[in-house]
């Protein structure tokens, strides 16, 4: 029986839109961002293959300076640090408040699972208007594991006393989910516009377009 609901932030919670502006103002091009963001995981991941641990923050700063490489564009520390900073001031997407406080009034407990590193993790949250809906954040940093790795869905079942099947994620990643379902969690996935489920491995049960559907059917199974 789940017990434990475990959110992924960046995408998932939070909109990662707002850093579009930087982007322009810096690349001259907005659709450079979703770029980024991919080769910092991509970094981040590599990382975690070749036991040289990058944390997110490390990775982020080392993508924009891939990214200003591969386009010619001159970058700044203080550019960098504008874009990267602003990882802690993103908004929430525009259902999840009421979705997250839905899911508060049961017997729930929730957490916030991130890439990122706990100081960030806390801001992000605290600047979304988030953190009190949560019952701990943990960051797969601490113990400097990144997702997919099962490390971090292992940490949130520990965290709450109960077993890894005890603890449903909710990503609006597939690479996120397909590691939570290997670690042996359960899993839903926020289909938001450009996702889709990989098609290897085990499916998630639930399946959403935005929170406020995927929030309906957690409910719907409690």
């Amino acid at each position: 029986m789940v017990t434990v609901i475990a959110f992924d932030v960046n995408e998932t919670l939070l909109d990662l839109r707002a850093l579009d502006e930087p982007f322009r103002e810096v690349f001259g091009d907005p659709a450079l961002r979703p770029q980024w963001f991919a080769q910092m995981l991509q970094l981040s991941f590599v990382g975690g293959l070749t036991g040289e641990y990058v944390d997110f923050t490390t990775a982020q700063h080392a993508a924009l300076r891939m990214l200003a490489d591969r386009t010619g564009t001159p970058l700044s520390d203080a550019q960098a640090a504008t874009i990267v900073d602003g990882m802690t001031a993103l908004p929430p997407h525009p259902e999840v408040p009421a979705a997250l406080a839905r899911l508060r009034g049961t017997s729930l407990s929730l957490s916030a699972l991130t890439n990122s590193v706990q100081a960030v993790a806390e801001a992000q949250l605290a600047h979304a208007g988030l953190r009190d809906l949560f019952d701990a954040v943990i960051s797969a940093d601490s113990v400097r594991r990144l997702k997919p790795a099962p490390e971090p869905y292992r940490v949130v079942a520990e965290r709450f006393g109960v077993g890894i099947s005890g603890v449903r994620l909710v990503a609006a990643h597939a690479w996120d989910i397909s590691g939570a379902l290997a670690a042996g969690c359960r899993a839903a996935l926020v289909r938001r516009p450009g996702v889709v489920p990989s098609p290897l491995g085990a499916q998630p049960d639930i399946v959403g377009p935005t929170l406020t559907e995927v929030v309906d059917q957690i409910l719907a199974a409690l």
